[in-house]
């Protein structure tokens, strides 16, 4: 689809007030609600021997201190993703996710 920076502008805009972190330092003090993000994987199609189509899949966590946050639907009907798991941690709700972008 687009490039990560195009992926980092669409988490942006989901919610005004959402602070959005690609592969974030662990000495980086994050503000919540936040979207921490990073790349998973790469789905990979070929024709006659060449790369046909590449498509990202990201590894997404919704964090946040309410469970029931809007920003996790937000994101959940997002095209191309599946919900993998929720984990409480630290009195903050992650939600995780596997997106295709």
């Amino acid at each position: 689809m687009g490039s990560r920076l195009d992926f980092q502008s669409l988490l942006e805009d989901l919610q005004d007030g959402v602070s959005v972190y690609y592969q974030p330092p662990t000495n980086l003090q994050i503000t919540y609600p936040a979207i921490v993000y990073n790349q998973d994987f790469r789905k990979t199609e070929h024709a006659d021997n060449i790369v046909y189509v590449g498509t990202w899949r990201y590894l997404v966590q919704v964090i946040t201190h309410d469970p029931d946050d809007s920003l996790i639907t937000l994101v959940a009907n997002l095209p191309m993703t599946t919900f993998l798991r929720h984990f409480a941690h630290d009195n903050l709700n992650h939600n995780v996710f596997n997106v295709y972008f």
